[in-house]
């Protein structure tokens, strides 16, 4: 029986395929690879093959691909793959497309792409195309971009020791649990918009572009990622055990939890004392004062096309108006 070839009338269309064989299960990623190419010539795309590895120079890698016309990627991994691609192709006149196949995939459910591989790929061709926003985070090792979330404090210490732990490298235990307990609570200072101040004690300050992070739980709206701004969260008066025990559960989180503040700027700046460890997108920054904005509807994206609405047309010559 011989495949069925999807949008005859469309012409084939060169793609940049990003794909990470250490996302999801390693046994099964050449396999995987090759149903999404088969996949992605059966919708008239040739995609052209990128695999990562922990050194990528997404780049050059981006630059390379642009100069010879291709501007679409399509990244088959999980949320820091998507989010080390975009960052590269945000305000470029480029498309990003998403097939998650990460653990969290965070970006994928706030941009209400399905997790199913074949329905992920058909967005391609029947969805739609949309500009998100993008964070820039300003700091001691220069200007860098963000996709989903930065994080000052306790989970940018505790990041790379207890990712380790979670794809079973065991031996990170003893770190995880060191950096845990030498943790103390730090000073923060907040400028919201450069007009309002704030302080306070505690031991994380989460600032978010997306409405899912972590543990798919929940900081901002369904349309966090156009609405032109940061979703600001402020954890004190709780015990570094208490933050971690709701990363650990999932738990939404909202303004009106006890010992949570939740705020929504177009930028922020935050100093520590003492300093704290940055992350963005799962990538260390060091430590110091942070200034954070958005990059306005800079990145295109393949989502889910919104559902048609049902308009009834009133009849001719039933004394009614169209």
């Amino acid at each position: 029986m011989e495949k069925e070839i999807y949008f005859t009338d469309k012409r084939r269309r060169r793609v940049k395929l990003v794909f990470n064989p250490a996302s999801g299960s390693s046994n099964a990623s050449p396999v995987q690879l090759m149903d999404v190419i088969d996949m992605l010539q059966q919708w008239k795309y040739t995609p052209e093959v990128y695999l990562t590895e922990p050194d990528s120079d997404y780049s050059q890698m981006v630059k390379d691909t642009m100069s010879q016309g291709i501007n679409m990627f399509i990244v088959c991994g999980g949320d820091g793959t998507i989010s080390a691609v975009a960052k590269e192709i945000a305000g470029l006149p480029a498309t990003l497309g998403i097939v998650p196949t990460g653990t969290q995939n965070n970006v994928a459910l706030s941009l209400n792409i399905p997790r199913d591989i074949p329905s992920a790929i058909a967005l391609f061709r029947t969805g739609e195309r949309i500009k998100i926003d993008v964070g820039l985070v300003d700091c001691a090792q220069g200007r860098t971009s963000f996709l989903e979330i930065c994080s000052v404090g306790l989970l940018s210490a505790i990041f790379s020791a207890g990712d380790d732990i979670q794809h079973g490298h065991l031996e990170r235990v003893g770190d995880f649990l060191s950096t845990l307990v030498s943790l103390v609570p730090s000073k923060i200072k907040l400028v919201l918009d450069e007009k309002r101040e704030i302080v306070r004690m505690g031991h994380l300050v989460l600032i978010s572009n997306m409405p899912y992070i972590g543990r798919n739980y929940q900081v901002g709206g369904t349309a966090a990622f156009r609405d032109g701004l940061l979703d600001v969260l402020t954890f004190s008066n709780l015990s570094k055990l208490n933050l971690l025990g709701r990363a650990l559960k999932g738990t939404n989180v909202s303004g009106e939890d006890a010992g949570v503040e939740h705020f929504h700027v177009h930028r922020v700046d935050i100093e520590a004392d003492p300093p704290m460890q940055l992350m963005v997108d799962g990538v260390a920054l060091g430590e110091g004062p942070i200034h954070v904005e958005l990059q306005r509807q800079a990145l295109a994206v393949m989502t889910k096309a919104p559902e048609p609405r049902n308009i009834k047309r009133k009849g001719i010559g039933s004394g009614e108006d169209l």
